[in-house]
C-alpha cells in the first residue's frame, strides 16, 4: 500500500516565505479545508496517511516535500535553503524514525529543497535554484548514485523550485508552462501546457494524475492523452508559491520513485 506523509498547515501560513509573487491575503480556514480535501484524494484511493507532527511555528511547514525526498526505500533529509525553514526537518526525521524508513541527510554548507528534485525513472533532475546550491546537488549525487540514480542539474531562475515549473506525466514526459521554464531542452521530452498551475502533476498511478483545479485547459490536455485527471483546489497554497506536489511526500512500493 502506498503511503503519504503530510503535515497540517500552520495557523501562521500567511507568513510563509515568498520569492517571485506579491503577497496576497491567505484564508487560513479555507487553506485547512483545501488541505483536508487534498489528503482525502489519496485516502479515497487507498493510500495510508502518515501525519507528520505539526510545526505551527513554521509558516511553510505544510510544504512537507521540501524537507525530505524518497529514493526508493531511502529518504534523504534536506537542508532547506531558507533559514526560516530549517527547523521543519526535525519532525520529518521523527516521522521517518516512527515509520521505520532509513534516511541520510544533507549537511552544511549544502542546501537542498525537496521541491527542486524531479524524479523520472532512475534520473533525478535537480534544480540549481535560490534554495538549492551546488554543494547540495553534489551531496545528493554522492548519496544516491551508488544506489543506481543519475543526478542531472538544471537551471531554475523563473520560479521558486524546479517542480514549480516542471513535473512529469506517468510516461515520463516532462510538462511545464513554458514561460516559466528555464530550459525545456534539458529534458528528453517536453510538453508545454496552457495553464500556469497545470505544471504540477502528482502521479497517483500509471493512468491517473492529480493537478490543481485552477488548470482546466491542462486537465483537458491530459485527458486527451488518455489519463484520468483528478483536480483539487489549492488556491491558498498557490498564493504562497505552493502546488500539489509540495503538500506531500509519496512513499510507493516500487523502487523507481515517481515525480
Amino acid at each position: 500500500m502506498p503511503r503519504l506523509l503530510v503535515r497540517r498547515p500552520s495557523p501562521r501560513l500567511a507568513e510563509g516565505e515568498l520569492t517571485h509573487l506579491e503577497r496576497e491575503p491567505v484564508d487560513a480556514d479555507l487553506a485547512l479545508r483545501q488541505w483536508e480535501s487534498y489528503v482525502d484524494v489519496f485516502r479515497q484511493r487507498g493510500w495510508e496517511i502518515i501525519a507528520v507532527d505539526p510545526a505551527e511555528e513554521h509558516a511553510d511547514g505544510v510544504f512537507i516535500e521540501d524537507a525530505l525526498v524518497m529514493f526508493g526505500d531511502l529518504a534523504v533529509l534536506t537542508r532547506p535553503g531558507a533559514d526560516s525553514r530549517r527547523g521543519e526537518v526535525d519532525s520529518a526525521r521523527s516521522a521517518l524514525d516512527d515509520a521505520g524508513i532509513p534516511y541520510r541527510a544533507i549537511e552544511e554548507p549544502a542546501t537542498l529543497d525537496g521541491g527542486d528534485v524531479l524524479k523520472i525513472g532512475r534520473t533525478a533532475y535537480v534544480g540549481r535554484s535560490g534554495r538549492t546550491n551546488e554543494a547540495g546537488i553534489a551531496q545528493l549525487r554522492d548519496l544516491v548514485s551508488p544506489r543506481g540514480w543519475t543526478v542531472v542539474a538544471v537551471p531554475v531562475s523563473k520560479v521558486l523550485h524546479l517542480k514549480s515549473g516542471v513535473t512529469a506525466l506517468p510516461d515520463g514526459t516532462v510538462v511545464g508552462f513554458e514561460p516559466l521554464v528555464d530550459d525545456p531542452e534539458a529534458y528528453p521530452e517536453f510538453l508545454a501546457v496552457p495553464d500556469e498551475h497545470g505544471t504540477a502533476v502528482v502521479v497517483l498511478d500509471e493512468g491517473t494524475v492529480l493537478i490543481s483545479a485552477d488548470a482546466p485547459a491542462t486537465a483537458e490536455l491530459y485527458r486527451d492523452r488518455g489519463l484520468e485527471v483528478i483536480t483539487t483546489p489549492i488556491t491558498e497554497f498557490e498564493k504562497l508559491e505552493g502546488c500539489v506536489t509540495c503538500l506531500s511526500v509519496r512513499i510507493r512500493d516500487d523502487v523507481q520513485g515517481r515525480a
